[in-house]
């Protein structure tokens, strides 16, 4: 097993991403701590995660809120000794489908405040417990791009731009203390596009077709690479991003 005896925090644990992520770490031999808004939801996940012989702990927490944040992290190392691994898949309150010049501010502006915030929030609480123990992963999710035609994708790309500019500088400064930063970047994930909802079809076959692989990557597939960036296999990898999109996005 890749993560033994390691200790990781999943901010979102109970989502799509977060759950799939979750999982896979707890496979692998960590203590996953799921953390996020609606504890019925974190239990669900826990509970599978148990019944696959794996370790889960949830707590109730606002990722957008310091003190609830600092806290939770506080106890989490408290208990275990330390954080090992952090990856935050939160909602960032995105909406898509509006034109920017007919976007309210507030729309537009919602997924930058809020992942800028949340991201701050949790790699710097993590953080400082890594550090005191030399060494630690953080993951983003998402990446920085090129817009796409023919998409409104509202302030969505913005912020994902604004949290890769602070994932440079976060791994220049936590470099030297053993600790790597490393982003995984997708074309897009089919399975966590709401079901019923209208151009679902079109979305989907949109995200196959900007492929080279004809095909997206899977939720099985983020959490594979995210267990892979997360281990020692990928001790020499930071300051990077892993382009997980299939060949939709090229480097």
């Amino acid at each position: 097993m890749l993560l033994i005896d390691k200790t990781a925090i999943v901010y979102g644990g109970a989502g799509g991403i977060g759950s799939a992520v979750a999982t896979a770490f707890a496979r692998e031999g960590a203590t996953v701590h799921l953390a996020g808004r609606t504890l019925a939801k974190l239990d669900k996940v826990a509970e599978q995660i148990r019944a696959d012989g794996g370790s889960a702990e949830t707590a109730e927490v606002d990722a957008l809120d310091k003190q609830a944040v600092d806290a939770h992290a506080d106890a989490v190392a408290a208990k275990s000794g330390g954080i090992d691994i952090a990856m935050n898949v939160i909602t960032h309150g995105d909406v898509q489908g509006i034109p920017l010049v007919d976007m309210t501010l507030e729309d537009y502006e919602r997924p930058v405040i809020n992942g800028v915030r949340t991201t701050f929030l949790t790699s710097t609480a993590v953080a400082r417990h890594m550090i005191a123990h030399g060494s630690g992963v953080i993951l983003f999710f998402g990446g920085d791009g090129d817009p796409l035609r023919g998409y409104n994708l509202g302030g969505l790309q913005v912020g994902f731009s604004a949290i890769e500019a602070f994932r440079r500088s976060l791994a220049s400064e936590l470099g030297p203390h053993g600790i790597r930063v490393i982003t995984l970047r997708t074309g897009g994930i089919v399975e966590t596009i709401p079901e019923g909802i209208e151009g679902m079809e079109q979305a989907v076959n949109d995200i196959v077709t900007m492929t080279m692989l004809g095909r997206p990557a899977t939720l099985e597939d983020v959490a594979n690479v995210a267990v892979f960036a997360a281990s020692d296999r990928s001790r020499s990898m930071t300051a990077t991003a892993i382009n997980i999109s299939c060949g939709a996005i090229v480097d």
